[in-house]
């Protein structure tokens, strides 16, 4: 009976290494559905007739949602409340609003600012009709950045640059009013395009196109080359008419 059930059954080994398999796969997948779901943020979004409403349990940092306490000493006061600029009222800004309508949030001028209603009287709460919208998502003629000097305009691809952006006075919008944004580079040195492209034509064999545009290798080249013997100079007035040669500098022509 013992040497029955000592015999070794080929199947045996094959069959715990199965299970063996099943149970890691099972443990990986479980753990893939824990991480997932403790790295997913809860956000819902549902659509109406007027567009994706947005709402979200979490609460978000305070620092992200109301603008930063700033000086008062500038703001105006006595004038009506809805005039006001942000810096100078407060809101209570939430999320649950339709991107892209208007939408009404209670505001109130900050501590030494006073304000009036369109019935003349003084003004502690009032309604201000905000778009629903974050300040990095305004039209960029609502916010003004800061110009790098640093880099090149005249490249293929365009460069870019880190900007950081603020928000003019009169607008209002949700979020920080101070954000970073990735701008494509557009400073000027002065340089005119049409003065270059002049210069080309008429001046071009003795190196005074790119004299003007401070290469001045290259243009001492053209000089003692006459022009690479005409042949440099056809090819520049040509990449300079398509703005393919530029400023040394990297700038934009004006």
């Amino acid at each position: 009976m013992a040497s029955v059930c000592q015999i070794w059954r080929p199947d045996r080994g094959r069959c715990l290494k199965s299970y063996g398999i099943i149970a890691v796969l099972f443990m990986d997948l479980m753990l893939q559905c824990v991480n997932g779901s403790l790295s997913t943020t809860n956000v819902e979004t549902h659509y109406t007739r007027d567009g994706p409403f947005i709402t979200s349990p979490v609460v978000p940092d305070a620092a992200s949602v109301f603008p930063a306490d700033e000086d008062t000493s500038k703001c105006p006061s006595g004038g009506l409340c809805h005039r006001l600029p942000a810096h100078c009222i407060q809101c209570d800004y939430h999320l649950k609003c339709t991107y892209g309508k208007p939408t009404l949030f209670t505001c109130r001028p900050k501590k030494g600012v006073h304000c009036i209603g369109e019935s003349g009287q003084q003004q502690t709460n009032f309604s201000l009709n905000i778009t629903c919208q974050f300040c990095w998502q305004l039209d960029p003629s609502q916010y003004r950045c800061t110009n790098s000097t640093n880099c090149m305009t005249v490249s293929c691809p365009r460069k870019r640059y880190n900007a950081t952006c603020d928000v003019l006075d009169h607008v209002h919008c949700l979020g920080k009013r101070r954000f970073p944004k990735r701008l494509f580079c557009n400073w000027t040195g002065g340089y005119k395009w049409s003065t270059a492209l002049a210069l080309s034509i008429t001046l071009g064999g003795f190196g005074a196109d790119r004299f003007y545009l401070g290469q001045w290798r290259e243009g001492l080249g053209k000089l003692f080359s006459f022009g690479g013997l005409g042949i440099w100079t056809l090819i520049d007035v040509l990449l300079i008419g398509v703005g393919y040669v530029g400023p040394v500098d990297g700038s934009l022509y004006i």
